[in-house]
């Protein structure tokens, strides 16, 4: 049976996931000990940012760099933006070839501390913007469906042709006129 491209995509990035949660884990350990939960969220924002940048992604693949040297790449890129811990965690992950994990790492780090601080972001994909009271009552909605404070991310996605789609942490709801007329066709065609 072939391996569709969406379900090649999920099993890549829990494969990503399980390299990344430990990095995360332990930085999120540390800043909540610190009380520095923002501070690390804006410093691996910033790492990952680096580090995922197409150019210096060109620059870390030089079969020539050496683990040491891609480290000391992004720790001066991320100039004085970093601190001492935040550079040690640059060169542990380079050591053991985890660069690439940086995106995936700030990713799992920002989902525990939102579950330490009660909060979700909830991203809300719709085919038109969104009104105030559109946006209230997803959040109040979502709030008690979730039992968390919740953060709006709305973005305009005009192929979905209508209605919304929502992801909060697991939560996913499909509420697209797309999702609807494939669920139509899929009834149609069985």
């Amino acid at each position: 049976m072939a391996m569709t491209d969406s379900t090649q995509d999920d099993e890549t990035q829990q494969g990503e996931a399980s390299l990344a949660r430990p990095y995360a884990r332990a930085v999120f350990e540390l800043a909540r000990q610190q009380g520095q939960l923002q501070q690390w969220s804006e410093k691996l924002a910033l790492m990952a940012a680096i580090a995922g940048n197409p150019t210096m992604q060109m620059l870390l693949d030089n079969p020539r760099l050496t683990r040491a040297g891609a480290a000391d790449l992004v720790i001066t890129a991320c100039g004085s933006d970093i601190d001492d811990q935040a550079a040690n965690l640059l060169r542990m992950l380079a050591e053991n070839g985890r660069l690439d994990q940086l995106s995936m790492i700030a990713s799992l780090y920002s989902t525990l501390r939102d579950e330490a601080e009660g909060t979700v972001d909830a991203q809300v994909i719709s085919a038109t913007p969104l009104s105030d009271a559109q946006k209230s009552a997803i959040t109040e909605a979502l709030k008690k469906r979730l039992g968390r404070d919740v953060q709006l991310i709305c973005s305009v996605n005009e192929d979905l042709v209508g209605g919304a789609v929502i992801r909060a942490g697991d939560l996913v709801i499909d509420g697209s006129a797309v999702e609807h007329l494939r669920q139509l066709s899929s009834a149609l065609v069985h």
